[in-house]
C-alpha cells in the first residue's frame, strides 16, 4: 500500500493565485482557504489595530501593530492572523529582509467570522498552534456575540483568562499601560450582524 502526504509547506503555495479574494494558511501542513471577511469585521480588526497602535506609539514600546501579517512558524505552518503585535526584541528576532516574519508574535488577534469551519480553526485549530509556537496572549474577538476570549498560556497550551463583554475593559499585564473598552470595538457596528 502506497501513503501519499498530502502535508503541504510554505513553498508549495508559491504557485497559489495572488488577488482571487481568497486568504491562504498552513495549519500542520493542512491548506486552510477563507474568502476575504465580511466588511464588518474588518471594522473591529481595525478598531483593535489603532488601539494597539497608538498604545505602542504614545507608550514608546519600540514594537510593531500589523493588520493579517504572513507569519511563518515552519515550513509546514503559516498563518496571517488579522492583527499582531511584536514586542521590539521579539520584532527584531522574526522580522526578516523579506518582508515576512519568521517567528511568533507576542499578541495574535482573531475576529470570528460566520461558519463552523471558521470557528473551529479560530476556537480551537489556531489557539492550539499559537500556545505551541510560543505566541504570549491571543484574543478572539466575537463580533457576533460582542465579546472578547483572552487566551494566556498554562504549560503547554493556553487557558481561557477572561471573557469580556461591551461593559468591560481590556488590558493584559504583556501591554503596560493599555485599555480599551470593548464596546470601542464594536461603536462601528450598528446592530448585531447575522452574516
Amino acid at each position: 500500500m502506497t501513503i501519499i502526504s498530502t502535508r503541504l509547506t510554505v513553498d508549495d503555495l508559491e504557485g497559489l493565485p495572488e488577488g482571487d479574494g481568497n486568504r491562504y494558511e498552513l495549519i500542520e501542513g493542512e491548506l486552510h482557504v477563507t474568502t476575504q471577511p465580511h466588511m464588518e469585521h474588518q471594522i473591529i480588526a481595525d478598531a483593535i489595530l489603532i488601539q494597539l497602535f497608538l498604545w505602542n506609539r504614545q507608550t514608546q514600546q519600540g514594537g510593531l501593530t500589523i493588520s493579517a501579517p504572513g507569519i511563518i512558524f515552519a515550513a509546514d505552518e503559516a498563518m496571517a492572523p488579522d492583527v499582531v503585535w511584536f514586542s521590539k526584541e521579539r520584532l527584531a528576532a522574526h522580522r526578516n529582509p523579506d518582508g515576512k516574519f519568521y517567528g511568533p508574535p507576542d499578541l495574535a488577534v482573531e475576529v470570528l467570522s460566520k461558519g463552523t469551519k471558521n470557528e473551529k480553526r479560530d476556537r480551537q485549530l489556531k489557539p492550539a498552534r499559537y500556545a505551541y509556537w510560543g505566541v504570549r496572549e491571543y484574543w478572539l474577538i466575537d463580533r457576533f456575540a460582542r465579546q472578547v476570549t483572552v487566551y494566556r498560556p498554562a504549560e503547554a497550551a493556553y487557558v481561557v483568562a477572561a471573557t469580556l463583554n461591551s461593559g468591560d475593559t481590556l488590558d493584559s499585564p504583556m501591554l503596560p499601560e493599555f485599555s480599551c473598552a470593548v464596546s470601542e470595538l464594536f461603536v462601528d457596528i450598528s446592530v448585531p450582524s447575522e452574516s
